[in-house]
């Protein structure tokens, strides 16, 4: 498959709006297989212009009226452009940042496309891109459970090159914030990258002083939350970082447990 019919095939809402913009500037900056001749993003053919429908909605607009199930392409591409605004909030694009966004989609989708979609994001990191304007698409078509999954990896690349600066840990909160996740979310997710005091109790989202059946009732609360069955419909590809979130939410009740001698 050419690399214009994948993203094609891919995605759903993402086709439109401030996200399919960035998508089709960067897509200008790629040198696609010259037989594929199959429009995107608004391209028009060689030597034809594409008739525009005056009562044909863009499709983010149409589907604004509706949430629509996430795709896979539709997360793919959000997490991309987001990865992109990490990276560049020090001022400095770390080799090990950008193998480990390589790394991670080709544990994801395998070799062929992670080659794709890194081809892709070279492309979008060279844009100035408005993390409001995008966020915002993303909070009115990304379930609840996509979103905190996309916050997830972001905390990951900004410990990948093993120092977190400040610039980053204040894009992503932005970015949290823009993306309606609450403030207890935030710190839960952060606390599963980052050792600090009472961390444990971070990731279930409650204080050290609670009782143990607040400590249970928090537990039963964030294994909902993360479950990796939350995320079925983006695809196999994303169950490895479901199971993460999952896992460390029950080590740190493990760990409360052995800590208070509860059952």
């Amino acid at each position: 498959m050419s690399f214009s019919k994948w993203i094609g095939a891919a995605i759903g809402w993402s086709f439109g709006g401030p996200i399919g913009a960035i998508i089709g500037m960067a897509l200008g900056s790629i040198v696609d297989n010259a037989t594929d001749s199959s429009p995107l993003l608004g391209e028009r053919q060689a030597g034809k212009k594409r008739r525009r429908d005056p009562y044909r909605q863009p499709t983010y607009q149409r589907q604004r009226q509706k949430r629509s199930q996430t795709k896979s392409g539709d997360f793919e591409v959000s997490l991309l452009i987001l990865a992109s605004v990490v990276i560049k909030a020090d001022g400095v694009q770390d080799q090990r940042e950008l193998d480990f966004v390589r790394q991670q989609f080709t544990n994801m989708y395998g070799k062929d496309r992670a080659n794709m979609a890194f081809r892709l994001f070279k492309g979008i990191t060279k844009q100035n891109i408005s993390t409001r304007q995008v966020c915002k698409q993303i909070r009115q078509m990304m379930d609840h459970a996509s979103r905190l999954q996309l916050l997830h990896f972001l905390f990951g690349i900004a410990k990948a090159d093993g120092l977190v600066t400040q610039d980053e840990i204040k894009q992503i909160y932005t970015i949290a914030g823009y993306l309606g996740i609450s403030s207890r979310d935030y710190e839960s997710i952060k606390a599963m990258f980052y050792n600090s005091t009472n961390n444990a109790y971070k990731i279930l989202e409650i204080e050290k002083n609670v009782s143990d059946d607040e400590v249970k009732r928090a537990y039963r609360k964030m294994a909902k939350k993360y479950h990796p069955d939350r995320l079925s419909h983006l695809g196999e590809e994303y169950h490895d970082g479901a199971e993460e979130k999952f896992r460390q939410v029950q080590e740190a009740y493990e760990h409360i447990q052995k800590e208070r001698g509860f059952k």
